[in-house]
């Protein structure tokens, strides 16, 4: 069967990605920009009158629509290359519209931000994927616990702070859980405070270590960053910075975990090891040889692989967002397997869409129990979250026959043309319906 054999049903007009699965994968891909690190790196150019440029900025949707958030506020926006220009000069509003917030989580890391530089901030909850409850309320604490004062109606958080001194107050907080976006939003919000700030119980992820890096650059005093203990000493304005996004440990992980899948031998780069060390032990593990190549790693993978069990945690440990592809790897790992899901309480809406591609995994709660079987079948799956979605490529790579995946709205806002760069590793697929249009361009 050819790939111009594959176009959608007359009368299918939503995008989707058509996949002969049972191709080995060779060659080297290449990861992108960390999109979790840019959008908030974005929310940070809010903190300073003079531009900032980031660069390594993936092209992603989720990327497009925090540049028309910020752009509704009166930040100035523009792309030279691969990188971002922001300027912070012309802000003028200090509330974003729903319709725009709706669609990005990380629009709530702003309230931070402006609360900082406005002292008032009105930002709708967020959206994103409905993939749990993933409350602000660790945000919202910490915020009052620095002097704002905070009321939610219609959905919309106003915050202002409080006193006659005008700025925020630092103080102590410690987070009831790792939060990383409460982390990051509390971090932005120190920055320009009166006094000094110390969040316990902080987030260790790489992305709050990559702010941190792009504040200091700033003018920012962070100390403690990608520890559980962060200090932030208030300064009086922060000023522009040129500053790289870190490599996306998540691509990375998704590109290797696709490698595991379809037993090929691939070279990912660039890829920081120690962002990735609990997915590489696991997929070590499971029979997979990995070693170190240059500014990237090269993995290996022949024959039967085995089981393994495991559980998302906060980083160091497995990464929620990698949950779903390596599930998708585990249905054809030899044996049984057990995934348990800690993260998020709704993460687990691939399990039906692959069941319908032959995997044998039943679930209790946010557990999974596996039972590996030889071979997934081709079958038409919706993606229903970003990771999702990765997860339904990685199954079609891996299966036998004919694999059809929409919900390409959701993998779009975290892989920049993935089709085609899979596509120049062997693997045979391709994309029916609307075009994905140049966003940072755009």
């Amino acid at each position: 069967m050819t790939l111009a054999a594959l176009k959608s049903p007359p009368g299918l007009n939503d995008p989707q990605l058509s996949i002969i699965g049972q191709q080995r994968l060779e060659g080297e891909l290449h990861v992108n920009g960390a999109k979790n690190s840019a959008l908030v790196l974005m929310a940070a150019s809010v903190l300073s009158r003079t531009p900032i440029r980031l660069g390594n900025m993936p092209d992603l949707t989720d990327i497009g629509t925090m540049a028309k958030i910020l752009v509704s506020l009166g930040v100035g926006f523009h792309v030279e290359g691969s990188s971002a220009v922001l300027s912070g000069d012309g802000l003028t509003r200090h509330d974003p519209s729903y319709d725009l917030t709706r669609k990005l989580r990380a629009s709530f890391f702003l309230i931070g931000p402006l609360l900082a530089r406005h002292g008032v901030a009105k930002v709708p909850l967020p959206g994103g994927c409905r993939i749990g409850s993933r409350p602000v309320r660790e945000h919202n604490k910490g915020l009052q616990a620095m002097g704002a004062s905070l009321s939610i109606e219609g959905g919309v958080v106003s915050a202002k702070v409080s006193g006659n001194r005008g700025r925020l107050q630092g103080c102590a907080v410690h987070l009831d859980c790792p939060s990383v976006g409460a982390t990051e939003t509390l971090m932005m919000a120190a920055t320009l405070a009166e006094g000094d700030t110390v969040i316990r119980n902080a987030a260790q992820e790489p992305e709050v270590v990559d702010l941190a890096g792009l504040l200091k650059a700033m003018g920012a005093r962070i100390q403690g960053a990608g520890s559980a203990t962060i200090r932030v000493s208030g300064v009086k304005e922060l000023h522009g910075a040129d500053y790289a996004v870190i490599p996306d440990r998540i691509e990375a992980g998704t590109f290797l975990i696709a490698a595991a899948a379809t037993r090929s031998r691939l070279h990912v780069t660039p890829v920081e090891p120690s962002h990735l060390n609990a997915v590489l032990a696991k997929l070590e593990e499971l029979g997979c040889s990995i070693s170190p190549q240059g500014q990237g790693l090269t993995i290996t993978t022949r024959g039967q692989l085995r089981g393994c069990e495991l559980r998302t945690q906060p980083f160091p440990g497995f990464p929620t967002d990698l949950q779903a592809p390596f599930m998708a790897l585990l249905a054809t790992a030899q044996g049984d397997s057990l995934v348990r899901e800690t993260i998020f309480e709704n993460r687990l809406q691939h399990v039906a869409e692959l069941q319908r591609m032959g995997a044998q995994i039943r679930t209790c709660g946010n557990v999974a129990v596996l039972e590996g079987v030889p071979m997934l079948s081709g079958a038409p799956v919706t993606g229903t979250d970003l990771r999702a979605a990765a997860a339904m490529v990685i199954a079609g790579l891996a299966a036998d026959g004919v694999t059809s995946v929409t919900g390409l709205e959701h993998l779009d806002r975290g892989y920049t043309r993935l089709e085609e760069r899979l596509q120049a590793v062997g693997a045979r697929i391709s994309r029916t319906g609307a075009v994905r249009p140049a966003l940072l361009a755009a």
